[in-house]
């Protein structure tokens, strides 16, 4: 562990929140403590979103049929998602994270990579840095979390998923090919069940199996990519840079239904909460979107998009849901089949916005307007959190006053 204190070495932390949604929902809901419960629908196409723990046990896990779930432990308690709710405890979460560095790179609603490089000076080494984010996520907000610390993110991912729950788990340099040898090749970024058959079919069943394979081996039955890409990961290596939100590319939201949804109303108000997230990310990133895209997702997994450019670069909530509702409405007049998978994505980003205003344009007044409402709710929404306000459009007429 002596290159542990290497000052010129990257470090990177993978938080990842242990059974999030299950215990987002403990929290208004005490009874559920110490029971199994599966996050879902129980529909009969309905998929498990999230299993406690207690669940896992029995076999079940998340993207299961429930039906499945249900048969392995039929004394599960099954919780309708409550995405608005994930998504305001997810922003608890991600604040947290940002008192220990900027560099945040959001996987998931539940997980993200941290650079805490240039945080050692001033909060110490990275070890010391993981167990406050642990100490601060569970005292403030009620919520374990589990956290892989190591030189890339690819060995820090690794890392957050050997000790679960409530993990901390290092991999430092020296210890990279111990660690990953026994792994399955599963576990390698990319490694998808197809992927994986071509691998056992040649008696590759291990990434230190994989390490001592030649490149040339590799490219008979990968491409020439694929085959460097695996060979770099199973001998721990990866230079990728961490991608915040304010050198992304393009920031976006996306949703996969359990039960494929083909009412238009539901899919607005999706497309109206994805809008409002992808909006507020452009303007805590100081970016403003010169295009919007959507993406829609068949039930037999064919995937579409739509792109728009706009004429005017912005970062006002209003004018990217208008432009993401009529690439959404037009596509669905075309092919009005049920969704299984709809995102949209602000696209074309740069530090400025706007352009020349036409002389006799009539949208300057509407415009200011509607950065003023965004800025109030910014205001609001960071410090009430984003339940505190709401838009007519997401409020359900069934929920209790």
């Amino acid at each position: 562990m002596g290159l542990w204190y290497n000052a010129k070495m990257r470090w990177i932390l993978h938080v990842d929140m242990d059974e999030f949604f299950v215990a987002v929902e403990r929290l208004y809901d005490e009874s559920l403590a110490g029971k199994c419960v599966l996050i879902g629908s129980k529909s009969p196409r309905g998929v498990v979103a999230t299993a406690s723990y207690e669940a896992r046990a029995f076999g079940c896990h998340s993207a299961m049929p429930m039906t499945r779930a249900l048969r392995l432990c039929p004394h599960a308690v099954v919780v309708r998602p409550t995405m608005e709710r994930y998504g305001e405890w997810s922003g608890k979460v991600f604040d947290i994270f940002t008192r220990f560095t900027p560099l945040v790179e959001p996987l998931s609603i539940d997980e993200a990579f941290l650079d805490v490089t240039g945080s050692r000076r001033l909060l110490g080494e990275p070890i010391e840095i993981a167990r406050e984010i642990k100490r601060a996520i569970r005292s403030e907000l009620g919520l374990v979390a589990s956290v892989g610390i190591a030189p890339n993110k690819f060995l820090a991912k690794i890392a957050s998923d050997l000790e679960k729950p409530d993990g901390l788990t290092v991999i430092a340099p020296d210890a990279t090919r111990q660690t990953l040898d026994p792994l399955a090749i599963r576990k390698l970024w990319g490694v998808g069940p197809k992927t994986a058959e071509l691998f056992e079919r040649r008696g590759i069943r291990t990434v230190g199996q994989l390490r001592t394979m030649d490149l040339d081996i590799l490219e008979s039955f990968l491409s020439p990519r694929a085959a460097a890409h695996f060979l770099s990961l199973s001998r721990g290596e990866d230079d990728r840079p961490l991608v915040t939100d304010s050198r992304a590319k393009s920031i976006g939201q996306e949703q996969t239904f359990t039960v494929d949804n083909d009412d238009d109303e539901t899919l607005h108000a999706v497309l109206l909460d994805q809008t409002l997230q992808v909006a507020r990310r452009l303007r805590r990133a100081g970016l403003y979107a010169g295009s919007v895209s959507i993406k829609i997702r068949s039930g037999d997994f064919r995937t579409f998009t739509r792109s728009r450019k706009l004429p005017e670069s912005t970062q006002t909530t209003e004018v990217l849901l208008q432009k993401g509702r009529e690439l959404f409405d037009a596509f669905r007049r075309e092919k009005p089949f049920p969704v299984r998978l709809l995102g949209i994505t602000a696209e074309s980003l740069s530090d400025s916005g706007g352009g020349q205003m036409s002389l006799f344009s009539q949208t300057t007044r509407g415009d200011e307007k509607h950065k003023r409402i965004d800025s109030a709710v910014d205001s609001i929404t960071e410090r009430y959190g984003d339940s505190a306000i709401r838009r007519a459009r997401q409020i359900d007429p069934d929920e209790p006053s």
